[in-house]
C-alpha cells in the first residue's frame, strides 16, 4: 500500500526539517527578543498563530523551495512584531490602533456597568478575581482595570496617579474618551 522508501524518506525529510525549523526560530526569536512569546495583544496573538502555521509549513515542505519561502514568511513575520514593537513604544497614533486599551470595570468599590459590558465581564467574575487577589471587601478596591492583555490589575491602596490612568478608557467609553 505505501513505498516504505517514501515512507522512511517522508519520515526523515519531517524529521529533519521541523528539527531545522525549530532551531532556526528559537535563533529567530533569541535575536527578536522575548517579546515574540510574552503576554500577547490581539496582533501578538495573531503573529503566533501564523508562526505556527508557518512552522508546520516548513516541516512538512517537499521541496526546498517551500521549506526557503515558509522560513522566508516566518522570519518576515517575526521583524514586523519586532518593528511594530518598536513603533507602538515610538508613536502613539500606532499604539492606538494596534492595541487594545486597558479598561476600567470598578472604582471606588463600585462596578462600571458600561465597564463590565465593554469588558464582556459578569459581576461573579469580578468577585472571582477580587477573592483571588485575596479582597475581602469590595470597598477597598480603588480601581480594577481589564488590561490590553486580558490580565486584571487591582489597586487597593488609595487614589490612582493620573499618569497610571492616560492610556486607560472609563465607562466602556472609545478611545477619545479621557480617564477621570
Amino acid at each position: 500500500m505505501f513505498d516504505t522508501s517514501s515512507l522512511s524518506m517522508a519520515l526523515i525529510r519531517g524529521s529533519v526539517l521541523s528539527a531545522a525549523t525549530l532551531v532556526l526560530i528559537v535563533a529567530i526569536v533569541r535575536i527578536i527578543g522575548v517579546r515574540a512569546l510574552s503576554k500577547m495583544t490581539a496582533f501578538d496573538f495573531v503573529i503566533t498563530l501564523a508562526s505556527g502555521s508557518l512552522l508546520a509549513t516548513a516541516g512538512t515542505a517537499e521541496t526546498p523551495a517551500a521549506f526557503a519561502q515558509a522560513i522566508a514568511a516566518l522570519t518576515a513575520l517575526l521583524a514586523l512584531q519586532y518593528g511594530l514593537a518598536w513603533g507602538r513604544s515610538m508613536f502613539r497614533p500606532l499604539r492606538q490602533v494596534i492595541d487594545n486599551r486597558p479598561l476600567v470595570v470598578m472604582r471606588d468599590g463600585e462596578m462600571d456597568e458600561a465597564g463590565l459590558r465593554g469588558s464582556r465581564m459578569s459581576r461573579d467574575d469580578v468577585a472571582s478575581r477580587l477573592r483571588q487577589a485575596g479582597i475581602a471587601d469590595p470597598a477597598a478596591v480603588s480601581l480594577f482595570v481589564l488590561e490590553a492583555t486580558g490580565d486584571i490589575s487591582i489597586v487597593t491602596n488609595g487614589p490612582v496617579h493620573a499618569d497610571l490612568l492616560a492610556s486607560v478608557r472609563e465607562s466602556g467609553g472609545t478611545d477619545g474618551d479621557r480617564p477621570r
